[in-house]
């Protein structure tokens, strides 16, 4: 089939082709960033975490007597928890996995205040961590019990030894063996020897780039606030619960259940956000190509209809009913061909700018090439009934006043 009728046909009705041609173009900009976007928040809320999350609860608890003993309290607390049936084990936490809210610092390998530094998450739980988080030592040992230190938040310093993620080992001493080695906590002040490694374990914050770059530390901060995680056995988180406030009631220790929250619970707010984004991106990338779908057939049609005598004429002449779809479809191609190629063009201007407004990540180079792929694809489905109709138009059509 020869181009050049096609191209004639097309400038002579190149108010329609082209505003197609934009459409589509803006169509291939949109959705191919869009995708990526999505892409990469689920990525990121389907990471593995290292922890048993659907088996672990939070006892968030409140002293409200103004002589509670902080040190007894988590003791007791802690000792009515692990005797509950259906629990696994229980431990101290001063920050919450995955809640999107903890404790972070920047530590080194060097002494010197002023060495780079590696920003992690840090975890400060008892010598019951690794059993409660359902986490599997991979190198060295667990705490002791006498290495728990126990103290308040303003009088804290990083106790001597800690438990660290595969992640952070990797940074702090690439190529090398991490168990003995050594790194400085608070500007190079504190050292800390590591006696532990983890394969996976995500800190407080999910949705960071350093998520997995996590530490645990023996030390339980005794405060008015104290939060405890709960491991159940499988399926027996819920009834547990039930069982706790009214085993902790009994303890008499000064302090009242603040809430009772679900690692799940905290993982879902934490990414409401992204959950809510990536919903919103896939109803957008919806309802923008089933507009363009929908441009594409009304340009068609409407070619259809301006062109009934001449297609009647065709078919006189003996064209075949393939040969008027294969025009049609051909045109729309060109069209489509058009408005792909600006559409690159404008897919990398609006990454470049969604970078360096929002610090997203450059798009992958092949999702351009996919949408491309799908648009054409669309394109030629969106043309698809309008060419058939024109197909139907028989040759008797040319001898009629039209």
């Amino acid at each position: 089939m020869e181009i050049r009728p096609i191209l004639s046909a097309m400038l002579r009705n190149k108010t329609g082709a082209i505003l197609i041609a934009l459409q589509i173009a803006l169509t291939l900009a949109i959705v191919c960033n869009a995708v990526f976007i999505i892409h990469g928040r689920l990525v990121m809320m389907n990471r593995p975490t290292g922890i048993d999350t659907h088996n672990i609860f939070v006892v968030s608890m409140t002293a409200y007597r103004p002589d509670y003993n902080a040190a007894n309290m988590i003791r007791t607390d802690l000792d009515v928890l692990r005797r509950i049936p259906g629990v696994v084990d229980a431990a101290y936490t001063g920050s919450v996995p995955l809640s999107g809210s903890g404790s972070t610092d920047g530590i080194s390998t060097k002494s010197d205040p002023k060495a780079p530094t590696v920003d992690e998450g840090e975890y400060y739980m008892d010598d019951h961590a690794l059993k409660t988080l359902g986490v599997r030592l991979a190198e060295g040992r667990d705490f002791t019990h006498e290495e728990v230190v126990h103290t308040g938040w303003h009088e804290y310093t990083p106790p001597p030894v800690a438990i660290i993620s595969r992640a952070l080992a990797t940074k702090l001493f690439p190529g090398q063996d991490a168990l003995g080695k050594i790194f400085y906590e608070a500007g190079g002040r504190y050292p800390v020897t590591v006696i532990g490694v983890v394969d996976t374990l995500t800190n407080s914050y999910p949705s960071w780039h350093n998520y997995a770059l996590t530490a645990i530390f023996p030390a339980a901060l005794e405060n008015k606030f104290s939060d405890f995680m709960v491991r159940t056995l499988p399926g027996q988180r819920d009834e547990v619960m039930k069982e706790v406030d009214g085993q902790l009631a009994k303890t008499h220790t000064g302090a009242y259940v603040r809430h009772l929250r679900t690692l799940d619970w905290y993982e879902a707010n934490t990414f409401q956000a992204d959950h809510a984004l990536t919903v919103l991106l896939t109803v957008m990338i919806c309802l923008i190509l089933a507009i363009t779908a929908l441009g594409i057939v009304g340009l068609a049609s409407f070619s259809v209809s301006q062109r009934t005598r001449q297609i009647g004429t065709r078919r006189a002449l003996g064209a075949r009913k393939t040969d008027i779809v294969r025009y049609f479809m051909m045109e729309n191609w060109l069209i489509t061909s058009i408005g792909v190629a600006l559409g690159s063009i404008f897919a990398v201007a609006l990454n470049f700018w969604l970078v360096n407004l929002f610090d997203v990540a450059p798009i992958s180079w092949y999702y351009i090439p996919v949408g491309i792929v799908c648009l054409w694809m669309l394109g030629l489905l969106a043309v698809l009934s309008p060419a058939l109709r024109a197909a139907a138009i028989p040759p008797a059509i040319a001898t009629r006043n039209v």
